[in-house]
């Protein structure tokens, strides 16, 4: 073997030790840290401090002129986080089932791989369960930029008193897959409802708005059912099909290649500020003329940036769903806040994603 190459290798075999025993080294501190947390009962998942750290690196990289991408240190070190955090105190994590659903996907987003990670066949369950005190966090669809609100998972925030304490936006791609090569012998096709609103145009090329079209509760499920039928194709993600090992007829099949879709994590503690979060509120106003000109006038005085507002039924009752930058101590927003403690329902501040839906 090359002498050249096997110098650099052995020189990568120093970095890697070093790497190891500086690992070994945070853990150590990592486990002091989980100490007193325990004794305050502190959360162990802080955004805002994770924020932090991320955008240090990053600053530190471009002034050394690294040649790490800002995804690459999100991604590497997201990943050491979550060992650090596991190795604090392992959490539970809630989450729309099943397995390789696009909900597991955003919460292994912000908790890594090694998190205990339990699917839930209902959004309601997830806040059941967090509510409960069984699992410290839940993840749920919250919006998609195709369909909208998701309506049951704005039914649970009015319902329950949890917290959003992060948010993950995710890029959604659909794959047509089955286990018949011959797209003229499927007879159904498996996915959740509003994924064969998003992929219509797919469907209509292929002839496949004629073919019986069955909802089922997630992507990941509609994968799962076809696994087990010649006849049938699933509408899904690419890691569902991966892991139910179906084949991959067509790639990214969806009408809007820009298709997102937002996750709130929620659990039952909000967060610190952390100089970059937005807001989220559920308000009922007075049933009078005017009142919601009002209501949004008085955030313009207070310049408070709105970024988003949708009206909703929840129980019959008209309800907006508001979100804006700031946090929630902020003086401006506290106003609003003391002004209005009657009509609004604080659902959580939180980090600010860079993307939105």
């Amino acid at each position: 073997m090359n002498e050249k190459l096997l110098e650099l290798r052995k020189k990568l075999d120093e970095i890697d030790n070093e790497l190891l025993r500086l690992y070994n080294k945070r853990l150590q501190i990592v486990n002091e840290v989980g100490k007193l947390k325990h004794k305050s009962n502190t959360p162990i998942y802080r955004p805002e401090r994770e924020k932090e750290i991320l955008d240090r690196l990053k600053k530190i990289n471009k002034e050394e002129h690294g040649l790490l991408s800002d995804d690459a240190i999100e991604a590497l070190f997201l990943e050491l986080i979550s060992v650090s955090r596991n190795y604090e105190k392992p959490e539970k994590i809630a989450y729309l089932g099943p397995e390789a659903s696009f909900s597991h996907q955003a919460a292994e987003i912000k908790f890594g791989t090694l998190g205990e990670y339990l699917p839930i066949t209902t959004i309601k369950g997830v806040f059941r369960e967090v509510a409960s005190g069984k699992v410290k966090f839940g993840v749920v669809p919250i919006e998609n930029s195709t369909n909208g609100l998701v309506g049951d998972t704005i039914k649970c925030l009015s319902e329950y008193d949890l917290k959003i304490v992060a948010e993950v936006v995710l890029d959604v791609h659909h794959v047509f897959a089955s286990c018949n090569e011959d797209i003229k012998a499927i007879k159904r096709i498996y996915s959740k409802d509003i994924a064969f609103g998003q992929c219509s145009n797919f469907l209509e090329d292929f002839g496949f708005d004629v073919v019986e079209q069955i909802p089922v509760e997630s992507t990941a499920k509609a994968a799962q059912l076809a696994k087990g039928d010649k006849e049938a194709a699933a509408i899904c993600s690419e890691v569902a099909a991966k892991l139910y090992k179906i084949p991959v007829l067509f790639k990214n099949i969806e009408n809007d290649e820009k298709n997102k879709t937002r996750f709130f994590i929620i659990s039952d503690f909000e967060n610190a500020p952390s100089g970059s979060d937005k807001t989220t509120i559920l308000a009922k106003l007075p049933n009078r003329p005017g009142s919601l000109v009002d209501f949004l006038l008085d955030f313009k005085a207070h310049k408070i940036d709105l970024t988003k507002i949708k009206s909703h039924i929840v129980g019959g009752v008209s309800i907006f769903f508001l979100e804006f930058n700031g946090h929630k101590s902020d003086k401006a927003i506290s106003t609003i806040f003391n002004k209005y403690k009657d009509n609004i329902k604080f659902l959580g501040s939180y980090v600010k994603e860079a993307d939105d839906v």
